[in-house]
């Protein structure tokens, strides 16, 4: 029990924290702090389908270089889309890569089951 205690002092205190640095940011004119990750599930659903690479399925965003990366990493994961869906989706990766200056070495070589 104490253990827990100590946790939620800790993270009461976090808080506070948190909140002054907010409220003098505030006060000062800057702009919030934004998270690490920058597209949440809501600003996920605003986004246009055409920034995704897999754009029926809202899978793989393309919005930034760090997206990006992520979709080449992840490029093979994708489930349940046709060849030439595919196909598309790395035409719009290359795209994106090139608009955010990532090298691509060479297309992800389809996973064996």
């Amino acid at each position: 029990m104490a253990g827990n205690r100590t946790t939620k002092t800790a993270a009461r205190s976090n808080i506070k924290k948190a909140q002054k640095v907010s409220a003098s940011r505030r006060r000062s004119g800057k702009a919030p702090k934004q998270g690490k990750h920058p597209l949440s599930s809501h600003t996920e659903h605003e986004v246009s389908s055409s920034k995704f690479a897999f754009p029926r399925e809202r899978k793989e965003p393309l919005t930034d270089a760090r997206h990006v990366r992520n979709a080449i990493a992840r490029f093979n994961q994708v489930k349940d889309v046709s060849k030439s869906e595919r196909d598309a989706a790395w035409r719009r990766i290359k795209s994106a890569a090139k608009k955010y200056g990532i090298e691509i070495s060479h297309k992800p070589k389809a996973r064996s089951r």
